[in-house]
């Protein structure tokens, strides 16, 4: 089930250089270049010659030449160029809109007449220099509503990341759920207690003690079609929590771009944008390298997760007050779906 009048992450912008890039987004297979004048373009990833993947060819003068038989595709999916060939009557293939923004292509898998630039959602941090950010991707076997489910449900933390970022208090402290507008809002908050390792780093990163008492705060925003942020920090205790001051705090967002590729697997672009010593490239990496484990973690769970479901079809699965944040979020994709032009 896929929302498909909607902007995705197909890939960052640094992944598009000479060569062409696949992806399947919403189960279209789609070929991503740049073109003569190095804008990101995406077409339909199949050659009207023969059928072959053109991700499988290369890029030259702004064009993608198919690795079959050289047939020249141009930004705009007509056929432009083919050896010994006359390809003005040859069929073209589909154009998909492209938007360029916050060092990510987006791609609108649904009908190119209804893209529409203002539903991209805003990300102001990734584009202000008072933040830091690295990230990652992963490619996960699992069913991208799975992974909303973990994102919403941080109570999972005390069992899965145990050693990095869980602690009891996490599964001790009840959450509340409630729906802001088009989002889904799950927040929790923690009062005087000891950081977990991740968040000690952070605080000796940044000149507090961490082993000092601290208020933690959790709280994940769903945005359709499948975008996740989530405030996460730790302050020192009794000084205001997330709105402590900058001296007394470490503070981030979690960035979780979930792309569907097909209805059991999808990509997922990750990252942490922090607001303090943004400077410091080592930490960026640092940051980026332990959070990189973290969500390793989630994926091995999440696959695990998918082979039993697919192995049980039909099984019914318990619903608690934790899991309201994931519920919220899959009721608004299946009206979402419901008011496609597809689906009517």
């Amino acid at each position: 089930m896929f929302v498909r009048e909607a902007w995705y992450v197909a890939c960052t912008a640094d992944a598009l250089h000479e060569a062409p890039l696949g992806r399947t987004i919403c189960d279209e297979r789609i070929a991503l270049f740049r073109d003569g004048t190095g804008a990101a373009v995406a077409i339909e990833d199949f050659c009207p010659h023969r059928g072959a993947p053109l991700s499988l060819g290369r890029v030259r003068d702004g064009r993608l030449v198919c690795g079959y038989h050289g047939l020249e595709m141009s930004g705009e999916g007509r056929p432009a160029h083919m050896p010994g060939q006359r390809v003005d009557r040859f069929p073209c293939v589909r154009r998909f809109p492209v938007i360029e923004r916050y060092g990510f292509v987006w791609v609108w898998p649904g009908e190119a007449s209804a893209a529409d630039p203002a539903a991209l959602p805003a990300f102001p941090f990734l584009e202000d220099p008072a933040w830091a950010y690295g990230g990652g991707l992963y490619h996960v076997r699992a069913d991208y509503r799975l992974m909303i489910d973990n994102l919403m449900d941080l109570t999972h933390e005390t069992y899965v990341h145990a050693s990095s970022i869980g602690q009891p208090e996490i599964d001790e402290t009840p959450c509340e759920t409630r729906l802001e507008g088009g989002t889904v809002v799950t927040e929790r908050r923690i009062a005087g207690i000891k950081a977990p390792p991740f968040w000690r780093a952070a605080m000796q990163a940044n000149g507090l003690d961490p082993d000092a008492d601290v208020d933690r705060w959790q709280i994940c925003r769903f945005t359709p079609p499948s975008h996740v942020m989530i405030e996460v920090g730790v302050a020192l205790a009794g000084r205001g929590g997330i709105d402590a001051p900058a001296d007394a705090k470490v503070r981030a967002v979690v960035v979780d771009f979930i792309t569907p590729e097909t209805g059991s697997s999808h990509w997922y672009h990750w990252g942490m944008a922090r607001s303090f010593r943004v400077g410091d490239a080592a930490l960026t990496e640092s940051i980026r390298e332990g959070q990189g484990r973290i969500f390793g973690e989630d994926l091995e769970m999440l696959e695990c997760q998918q082979r039993n479901l697919e192995s049980n079809p039909g099984r019914r699965l318990l619903t608690l007050n934790i899991d309201a944040g994931g519920a919220h979020a899959r009721r608004m994709i299946e009206r979402l779906v419901r008011r496609e032009p597809a689906a009517a």
